[in-house]
């Protein structure tokens, strides 16, 4: 699995959104970017400064509640806005789970846009210890052994809200056992904030003047 591109297993959003402001930002500009992609030239600001410092983030798609793709980065390798630009386009289009996106599908296809704080490794003496420190609804987990990686947003609590039920099904997804346990693990977690299109409703970016064209 890619270090920089890890593909969740996501849900609707749970717990406390960033600030607004941000999502009325980072949504239009994932949104323009994939209509573009397909044809359909949208425009969105991309002047707002902190859009230029280092960011890591996922972007969503959903369609009547299901998932229809999800890409994302762990760490902050490149600006925000050049990471949200190219975590939209492969998750419209490069989840091996889904086909590519059509551009009939994009007007019934809701953007979610999650922003991940640094990551902070965690110290633990089992797998007890570990799960004990886990704060559900909170954390966003990244689960390693050796070359077995894989992670679940915060938003993944919704769906597995026990602890054990939710390490579990992270190490089924790294491809390991759920009852695996080594003292090669390697665990970290972060936070996000997140918005989606349907809580803010931003303002929709717009198609380009024929001046503009």
């Amino acid at each position: 699995m890619p270090k920089s591109h890890t593909k969740p297993h996501a849900s609707a959003p749970a717990g406390s959104h960033g600030a607004p402001a941000k999502g009325h930002t980072l949504l239009p500009i994932a949104r323009a970017t994939i209509s573009t992609a397909l044809g359909q030239p949208l425009e969105a600001s991309e002047q707002a400064l902190w859009l230029q410092e280092s960011g890591a983030c996922f972007v969503t798609l959903m369609q009547r509640g299901q998932l229809r793709g999800c890409i994302g980065t762990l760490e902050a390798r490149r600006t925000l806005l050049a990471d949200v630009k190219a975590n939209a386009l492969a998750a419209a289009f490069s989840d091996p789970r889904f086909s590519p996106l059509a551009a009939a599908e994009l007007e019934h296809t809701e953007i979610e846009v999650s922003l991940l704080s640094a990551m902070q490794a965690m110290q633990f003496e089992s797998e007890a210890h570990a799960l004990a420190q886990l704060q559900p609804g909170i954390d966003g987990v990244v689960f390693e052994f050796a070359h077995y990686r894989s992670t679940f947003l915060p938003q993944v609590w919704e769906q597995l809200p026990s602890v054990p039920e939710f390490m579990a099904h992270l190490k089924h997804k790294a491809g390991l056992p759920p009852d695996f346990w080594a003292t090669g693990v390697r665990l970290q977690r972060y936070s996000v904030s997140k918005w989606k299109e349907s809580d803010l409703r931003p303002a929709t970016a717009k198609a380009p003047t024929k001046e503009n064209v």
